[in-house]
């Protein structure tokens, strides 16, 4: 009778707070969550059953072990394992199951393959883990338009393996083999992104199961065009969106030809500030660059011995040249006058494939590269973006503010981006359960996060919010930006069950 009573209230009592309230955006947002926060409900056993009627009994899990798996990330976050784990094959059980926890209120929080970097899988508030893995099925290829629809649990290598044959490739690379679903619900990007762009220009449609149950299309069912003028663009409300308004189930991606000829160089130069220049350089002369990564002599040091290369040991550039193979000399030509021209060593070249393979996975290993650098430690990743312009000043500042605050007691901090687009990130290995540490780091990220919005930039440009940037939200949006945000939220998830405790504080 209570557990009624709750669920039958609960409506009312939003409609009068709209009505009656003041017309304040954050005050009817605070008596919203308060709510929600006061009214989550705990698993029981009958519940337990109606989820395992819903995917059947061997698709339910409410082990520790599986729970903690789906409790954390890769990042340094403390795990916080929901109280039960789910894994749906088809849109019809997430949406039956997403209709249970809103008619309880209880959390729901999207996992995918948990590569992410900012604690977005933390289930805060217990809760229902919902496992998008086993909807990993490529529903719609259409090669003549350049286009795919797959399941939100496919893999970024699973669907490039699958249409590699057709002369096809998806681009954006975040470097871990990470889901398709969740590399839109973060917004994903990589080292791709100078030429081909994130997440968000490359997600032409997605259908979403919302809290109550509800299955929406974002740009309409079937519809993959290439550009629509046609009313707001709710695609791009829920890419990135981090899991906070709904559950992504399928997604609808643009592909592009494989270039017909590609060449990657290395470049080192005497310091920082000769590497970032040349980029902006080589930017300004208008080249279409695949990928242009800068690796500071840190990083470069840790990729040499975790990847068993042999770099000279100093700031340096990892570029890679498309296009025709006349193009590419070309391009490569130009860039190599202008890497001179600031101090660079002539390209290492690497034209075969395995090669390129062997140089660009030494730098998406970078993460583990660095973690080597301190055996048993947890990492702290920053990623910041700024205009091109300032990044020479950025990254030139962040450097002193590293050797100054020394931050791990031995300066291990390397600075690893894809400057190609303003983004760059330091990645911190620090001591697991040291508070004294863990502080000095936060101060520091939060100083690099100010100087990156200072410089007009943002503090985050692909890793999201999640569980450890909101308290930088509020000055990167502003208060009406941020009202109007929760306002969203509070439209499409009343009780507040979607991901609850991440983006907002």
């Amino acid at each position: 009778m209570a557990s009624f009573l709750r669920t039958s209230i609960r409506p009312f009592r939003q409609v009068l707070d709209r009505r009656f309230l003041l017309p304040c955006c954050s005050v009817r947002w605070k008596s919203t969550v308060a709510q929600a926060k006061d009214s989550y409900s705990e698993i029981n056993d009958e519940l337990k059953r109606e989820f395992q009627e819903i995917v059947g009994e061997k698709n339910v899990s409410s082990a520790l072990v599986v729970r903690e798996q789906h409790g954390k990330d890769e990042s340094h976050h403390t795990c916080q394992p929901a109280d039960l784990v789910v894994w749906p094959e088809n849109k019809e059980q997430v949406s039956q199951i997403a209709k249970l926890c809103n008619d309880q209120c209880i959390p729901l929080i999207p996992f995918g393959s948990g590569t992410g970097l900012e604690g977005g899988v933390v289930a805060k508030k217990g809760g229902v883990s919902v496992d998008v893995t086993k909807m990993n099925e490529i529903l719609d290829f259409n090669p003549d338009d350049f286009d795919v629809t797959v399941q939100a649990g496919v893999s970024r290598l699973q669907l490039n393996n699958y249409v590699k044959d057709s002369g096809l490739w998806f681009p954006v690379d975040p470097g871990a083999d990470a889901s398709l679903g969740g590399m839109a619900s973060t917004s994903a990007s990589g080292t791709n992104a100078v030429r081909y762009g994130t997440m968000r220009e490359n997600v032409m449609n997605l259908e979403v199961v919302l809290a109550d149950g509800r299955i929406i299309n974002t740009a309409g069912e079937g519809r993959r065009t290439r550009k629509t003028s046609a009313g707001y663009n709710l695609t791009n409300l829920f890419v990135g969106s981090e899991g906070t308004l709904g559950i992504i189930t399928k997604v609808t991606l643009k592909l592009y030809g494989i270039p017909e000829s590609t060449a990657s160089g290395v470049s080192s130069f005497p310091d920082v500030k000769s590497a970032v220049d040349a980029v902006v350089e080589i930017l300004q002369c208008g080249l279409p660059m695949a990928r242009i990564e800068f690796l500071d002599e840190v990083q470069i040091d840790a990729c040499n011995k975790f990847s068993g290369l042999n770099y000279p040991v100093t700031p340096t550039l990892f570029l890679e040249f498309q296009g025709s193979e006349n193009s590419v000399k070309e391009q490569a030509a130009v860039a190599a006058d202008v890497i001179e021209g600031n101090g660079g060593s002539k390209f290492q070249w690497a034209t075969e494939l395995e090669e390129r393979n062997k140089l660009w996975k030494a730098r998406h290993n970078a993460w583990y590269a660095d973690m080597a650098l301190r055996p048993g430690c947890k990492g702290v990743s920053t990623d910041v973006c700024v205009p091109i312009s300032r990044l020479p000043e950025i990254i030139v500042e962040t450097k002193a503010d590293i050797a100054a605050s020394n931050i791990t007691g031995k300066c291990l901090t390397p600075i690893v981006g894809h400057v190609g687009d303003g983004n760059f990130h330091c990645f911190i290995p620090i001591k697991p359960g040291d508070e004294g540490e863990l502080q000095t780091v936060r101060d520091f990220t939060m100083r690099l996060s100010r100087r990156a919005l200072a410089m007009g930039g943002t503090c985050t440009g692909e890793h999201g919010i999640g569980n450890g940037k909101q308290a930088m939200l509020p000055e990167e949006i502003g208060p009406t930006g941020l009202s109007v945000m929760k306002d969203i939220k509070s439209l499409l998830d009343p009780n507040w069950i979607m991901n609850p405790g991440k983006v907002f504080l």
